[in-house]
């Protein structure tokens, strides 16, 4: 069974390079897309680091006007760091423009952190049950990465208070999904105060939701009965599970009559296997700075990279071997085992390389192969 495939793009800064460069590169990234047959584009909310998608509804639009058919969307707005109010006027004012094409993605991750740090304090850390590596039918799923020291680290205290108003406390996830769902539909009143939300009101949008575990956010989507996107591609350890409690959730709506899933792969195909590993040979070094605490830096070169320690490839070692990489038929054969494992109804996937011919190269093999399997 084929299923649509689509593109998740962090618009990534390469080392030597810059933020308006790797912007240019997604505007053109899309273009192909387009041409290559690709559902949606989804573009990332990433702060604070060595990625240029900090504005998704900004790029959004910048998008949408440098093509014609495919679907643009955001992947996913961070609930935690604006209104429902703010997003729902910004991407009606899209939607307004280019009707029709535009996705709604929202997520918790802002949120979710902003708990986790909350209730943990320093030198503090959360026990957790015994795992083990297994796979699923050819899909593997990697032990959990603990996040404990990540979200104790200052740095990241810092950048997450820069992010809100002084003393501003972001609503419940639910009641902010509840909320845009009314504005969209024009039933929205607060104080009792009819109130509508214009760009917005009527637009032709519904909220997917974007998750990584079998908690807030796949019971949020389930129940609200909306599309859920399960991140493989950053939690591989937890997206089953997530699948499965959204489509346990999963209550029928004016939306949809039935679950819609979408799950995430991150991948580097080229035209033969060597030079895809080679490719994908700074990914590690990618990940481990994101766990290190400073957040990502510029896009490694493969050819310049001194190898990971020890210490460092035990660090990334669930990413990397989650990471789909080879030829064409390679990593399609992977592909279709996720599809199966989630029984997905739509696979959306990211390629990050150093050089952007390589990452042009690599979402064009997939698609030709992934078209005419």
């Amino acid at each position: 069974m084929s299923v649509p495939l689509s593109v998740l793009d962090l618009s990534p800064i390469s080392a030597g390079s810059d933020a308006a460069t790797a912007l240019r590169n997604t505007v053109d990234l899309a273009r192909h897309a387009e041409r290559w047959g690709y559902r949606r584009y989804w573009v990332a909310e990433h702060h604070f680091a060595a990625v240029a998608g900090s504005a998704p509804a900004v790029l959004i639009g910048q998008i949408a006007a440098a093509t014609e058919r495919i679907r643009v969307g955001a992947a996913a707005v961070q609930l935690g760091f604006t209104t429902a109010v703010a997003t729902v006027e910004a991407f009606g004012t899209i939607d307004a423009l280019h009707p029709g094409r535009i996705d709604l993605g929202v997520g918790r991750s802002g949120q979710r952190r902003r708990e986790a740090l909350a209730q943990r304090e320093p030198g503090e850390s959360t026990p957790r049950p015994a795992a083990e590596w297994r796979e699923v039918d050819g899909v593997v799923v990697p032990v959990p990465f603990d996040v404990a020291a990540l979200m104790r680290d200052p740095r990241l205290r810092a950048r997450m208070a820069a992010l809100q108003q002084p003393g501003a406390q972001a609503p419940d996830f639910a009641t902010q999904v509840d909320d845009i769902l009314a504005m969209l539909d024009g039933d929205y009143a607060t104080d009792g105060h009819r109130t509508d939300v214009v760009p917005g009101e009527g637009a032709s949008l519904r909220p997917w939701v974007f998750g990584s575990s079998k908690g807030r956010s796949a019971e949020v989507a389930g129940s609200r009965g909306l599309p859920f996107v399960a991140s493989y591609h950053i939690t591989p350890a937890t997206a089953l599970d997530a699948v499965d409690a959204y489509r346990a959730a999963f209550r029928p709506s004016a939306a949809l009559a039935e679950p819609y899933v979408v799950v995430s792969a991150d991948v580097v195909v080229a035209d033969d296997h060597d030079t895809a590993v080679h490719l994908a040979s700074s990914y590690g070094h990618w990940v481990y700075s994101i766990r290190a605490g400073g957040g990502a830096v510029p896009y490694p070169d493969p050819d310049t990279v001194a190898p990971l320690t020890a210490e460092q490839t035990a660090l990334t070692r669930d990413r990397t071997a989650t990471q789909f990489v080879g030829d064409p038929d390679e990593v399609a054969h992977r592909l279709e085992a996720l599809r199966r494992v989630t029984d997905a109804d739509e696979l959306v996937v990211t390629s990050v390389t150093h050089r952007h011919a390589d990452r042009l190269r690599s979402h064009e093999l997939l698609a030709r192969r992934w078209h005419h399997r």
